[in-house]
């Protein structure tokens, strides 16, 4: 449906078979840029820890405030956008984004950093269910099936050429411009969605807004994702007396359980109760936020859970493996850029196959070849993992990972979306979107804890081995090694120790032999980063396993078999173009 307020040229553009097909390039441009942006930041991560002296725990939020914000607010801006205009909250998401990008790159501590990631997470919540829906409404038949495919290819290869991208700007500019380079992407995807795509709203649409399904999927998955990352401070179960929870001058009582297991059983209770509040609005005709109708649609159920959890294990990858390549390897960010490239590499060489093997043997068979390739990719390159590591030995397992990721996230999409009615496809596919983000948000706080309490652990066990080292030095060097997502360990082998631990000497020993201490407890916390970081990658590799179980219990609609209605002239031309 076309927006009366909107000028007739871009509409009578996006009208025709060029225009639509030039509108899904500027789709692409501006979900190229926030998926990039989720991982662009893995390799600068570790600079960011050192320039702004941010702990393990901030290195995290960094990350995960993102996925998290996007995660909460996808439902509402897609049911928004699908009310008052898909092409609006589009370009209102751009605008944001590229705002935000521009305070992250100016941040001068953390927080700053964090509060920018959340604004960032804002406008990438506005742009990426309004690319969906956007697609799902202009393209029919085959014509969907190849928009899709193009539009899943650009997710999968862009996630990888991010680090690639993010280790060069950190290396040879700054960390700062893993930021900046928005600017300019964000302004050709703006100048390209005011002249190629057109309004869409969903027909007869009910405005409004649900303040408490809002307040209520936001509030449940902030506290459950801050349990799962705060709990290695405040204590899982025990509270930890070096860190006692405080907010406001407040300090948690307890002396004998954590506030960790009633945030975690809070932010559950939040979720449940956020599903019988959706359910009870949509059954009184009130403006809700979550159709749970939605689920008895198999592609939709199956294909989310899916998604969901090869998430957790994609995203959580991405964040541990460039933080044991700089610490334990001692790679430059460039370096595992170009390390991970051969991920990219293969995402790109499998989009182009992903559609004709499709066309032969069905997405479904396509989505579940791609789990398993990334499955594969994830295990041998986490078995590969030691302290005198070549890099190149994991350019083939990365290759077949990126395969498996190009596979998956160019058919996976359509899949899910391909039994929904067009009318609700901005709700159907702000869901999908925000599963997906909750996935990456909960595989960077899950596998991020199982690294950082392994190292912790492993880290404090071997250096108890160390004849004659002080008992109050190895807890220093323990929480060098913790607080700085290890990356303290690149000093220690430079043989600069850290004040820290070198104030736990006091006068007895002078700086050199202070630097020879440092090398003396490098190769233990190496061993504990090599079993911590392969603690991780096992972990990953189970969570895409159990995608993959998911993925085959997805459906083959009859939009996947070919039975669709007959596409219209300009959709046909449009194929042949492309073609």
């Amino acid at each position: 449906m076309t927006d009366r307020n909107d000028p007739p040229a871009p509409d009578a553009m996006a009208a025709s078979g060029r225009g639509r097909w030039i509108g899904l390039a500027m789709l692409s441009v501006g979900v190229a840029m926030i998926i990039v942006d989720a991982t662009i930041v893995n390799v600068a991560v570790p600079s960011i820890i050192r320039d702004l002296n941010l702990d393990s725990t901030q290195a995290e939020w960094i990350n995960t405030i993102y996925a998290l914000v996007f995660a909460a607010l996808l439902i509402t801006v897609g049911r928004l956008g699908d009310v008052h205009g898909r092409r609006r909250s589009y370009l209102i998401g751009l605008t944001v984004f590229v705002m935000a990008s521009m305070l992250a790159g100016l941040a001068p501590n953390g927080t700053i950093l964090i509060f920018a990631r959340v604004l960032q997470g804002i406008g990438g919540a506005m742009i990426l269910p309004a690319t969906q829906a956007i697609l799902n409404s202009n393209f029919q038949g085959r014509d969907r099936a190849i928009a899709f495919g193009i539009w899943g290819s650009v997710i999968g290869g862009v996630a990888a050429v991010g680090p690639l991208l993010g280790g060069f700007l950190t290396t040879y500019l700054s960390w700062r411009w893993a930021f900046f380079i928005n600017l300019p992407v964000g302004l050709i995807a703006i100048a390209g969605t005011l002249h190629y795509i057109g309004e869409s709203k969903e027909e007869g649409a009910r405005s409004g807004f649900d303040l408490p399904g809002f307040l209520l999927i936001t509030s449940g998955l902030g506290l459950f994702v801050f349990g799962l990352i705060e709990g290695r401070q405040y204590g899982w179960w025990a509270p930890n007396p070096r860190h006692p929870f405080q907010i406001a001058g407040w300090t948690w009582p307890s002396e004998t359980i954590s506030v960790i297991p009633f945030i975690l059983g809070i932010g559950i209770a939040a979720l449940i109760l956020f599903a019988i509040v959706e359910t009870r609005r949509r059954t009184a005709g009130k403006f809700y936020l979550f159709d749970f109708t939605l689920w008895r649609y198999r592609g939709f159920r199956f294909g989310n859970l899916a998604g969901t959890i090869v998430s957790l294990g994609e995203f959580g990858l991405l964040f541990t493996l460039p933080l044991f390549l700089q610490a334990v390897i001692g790679l430059s960010a460039f370096q595992v850029g170009l390390t991970i490239l051969a991920l990219a590499v293969g995402a790109f060489f499998a989009a182009p196959m992903s559609a004709p093997l499709s066309n032969r043997f069905g997405p479904r068979r396509v989505v579940t070849l791609g789990m398993a390739l990334e499955a594969i990719g994830i295990f041998i390159t986490t078995l590969l993992l030691s302290r005198d590591l070549n890099v190149l030995v994991l350019v083939p397992p990365l290759f077949v990972y990126g395969l498996g990721v190009g596979f998956a996230s160019a058919q996976l999409t359509s899949l899910i979306l391909g039994d929904v009615p067009p009318e609700v496809s901005g709700l159907a596919s702000g869901t999908n979107s925000m599963l997906r983000q909750v996935g990456s948000a909960l595989g960077i706080a899950i596998l991020g804890s199982a690294l950082f309490v392994s190292l912790g652990v492993g880290t404090g066990e071997r250096l108890a081995k160390i004849e004659g080292m002080p008992p109050a030095a190895q807890i220093a060097v323990r929480q060098a090694i913790e607080g700085s997502a290890g990356q303290a360990l690149i000093g220690f082998r430079n043989g600069q120790v850290d004040p820290a631990v070198a104030r736990q000497f006091g006068s007895q020993l002078d700086p050199a032999t202070l630097a020879q201490l440092g090398k003396v407890v490098t190769p233990p916390i190496e061993d504990a980063f090599v079993n911590a970081a392969r603690t991780a990658g096992f972990a990953a590799t189970a969570f895409v396993l159990l995608g993959l179980l998911f993925s085959l219990l997805i459906p083959v609609s009859k939009l996947h078999r070919g039975e669709s209605d007959e596409e219209p002239e300009s959709g046909k031309v449009a194929t042949a173009a492309a073609e």
